[in-house]
């Protein structure tokens, strides 16, 4: 019998794998295009240093694609086995759902070992250091702030555009100086400039020549029924300071990205800070949604073994429908509970773990109805 449960065992682990492997691939891609594709187009990053990020990426989206593909695998392969009638010869010598089962659930609870460390320890790390890789590949490439053809608002108060770039030669400049309520209060174009980065003082220099220069009245700069004045200078100067832009970068470590040791920490400090209930509630929603993530991999085990051996279809589509179907609706609910954070007295970070208990019971009902089918 040992023969079988390494057969289930096999057949179940290389299918989640694949599928995990799929759901990661695609989750890659999509923060690829949202997060990098822009800095690629750039030339703000360098093939290795895009390549290091992609790698970085790995822990946290498999953070969401092992629950996906263990989801999967189980489907597919208890669905295929029943078409096959593999379930139906079992049930015939005497084997009842729970031991063909065993094996599934060993894989779950090592899925599920996993899923805390990749939540509590690798997807914290890799995150932030995907970040500080993202803002030091920025950093040792500065003159790629200024891209031809886009209307560049990296810059606080300031807006550029530039028509055409030549490495540090520049043509058709235009410069627009904003308020603090985002209106124009000057405008300066130059027909042709250059841009040079003075490491020292950590900005750039924009030195433009043929320049005309429009100002505007500082209480009423959109008021059009006057005219502005406009001069012109053979050559002008502008300072864009990169400091607020390289902070910008650096991005501050969200809750999510703490490791266990680190939400322990914050949460000694809270209590010793007189912090609000909903800043301590935070914290708890961090760790709560740590632990309750990784419980999604048993939740959707549990109820995927009943479903597969019911479907019994020989087309996957079923079962990927199924399986895309029961996901969505997980995530739902885990959206809905996330919409109640700023109202800590209806315990959000408990509320986290409605989904995982609910999908248990599910399919614990299920596993038993189809066990005595």
């Amino acid at each position: 019998m040992k023969i079988l449960h390494r057969h289930i065992f096999a057949s179940v682990l290389f299918t989640c794998l694949v599928a995990a492997g799929l759901f990661a691939f695609v989750l890659i891609v999509g923060n690829a295009f949202k997060d990098l594709l822009g800095y690629m187009l750039a030339g703000q990053l360098t093939v290795e240093a895009f390549l290091k990020l992609l790698v970085l990426l790995v822990p946290y989206v498999g953070a969401h694609a092992l629950p996906m593909g263990m989801l999967t695998g189980v489907l597919l392969v208890l669905g295929r086995m029943s078409a096959q009638q593999e379930i139906t010869a079992m049930r015939a010598a005497g084997l009842g759902l729970g031991y063909a089962a065993r094996p599934i659930f060993v894989i779950a609870i090592l899925g599920l070992a996993a899923a805390l460390a990749i939540n509590f320890y690798y997807m914290p790390r890799s995150r932030t250091a995907y970040r500080d890789t993202l803002s030091e590949a920025v950093r040792q490439n500065p003159l790629s702030f200024i891209v031809p053809k886009t209307f560049i608002r990296d810059f606080p108060g300031v807006v550029v555009y530039v028509n055409e770039k030549h490495g540090p030669a520049m043509k058709d400049v235009w410069i627009w100086h904003l308020d603090e309520q985002k209106r124009v209060k000057d405008f300066a174009r130059a027909r042709s400039g250059h841009i040079d980065y003075v490491e020292t003082d950590n900005k750039l220099v924009l030195t433009l020549s043929d320049v005309s220069l429009e100002t505007r009245d500082e209480k009423k700069p959109e008021d059009f029924s006057v005219a502005h004045p406009i001069g012109t200078s053979s050559e002008a100067t502008f300072d864009l300071k990169l400091d607020n832009l390289f902070g910008k970068q650096q991005f501050s470590r969200k809750l999510s990205w703490l490791t266990f040791g680190e939400l322990l920490d914050e949460q000694k400090r809270l209590a010793g800070a007189h912090a609000s209930a909903r800043e301590r509630m935070k914290v708890s929603i961090a760790v709560h949604e740590k632990v309750a993530g990784a419980f999604t991999i048993l939740a959707f085990t549990v109820i995927a073994i009943p479903l597969g051996i019911k479907v019994s279809r020989k087309e996957t589509s079923a079962n990927l429908g199924i399986a895309l179907a029961l996901a969505l609706g997980y995530y739902f609910l885990n959206v809905v509970v996330g919409w109640l954070d700023k109202q800590p007295a209806l315990r959000p970070d408990l509320l986290l773990w409605l989904a995982p208990v609910l999908y248990l019971a599910l399919g614990t009902w299920l596993f038993r109805r189809v066990g005595r089918a």
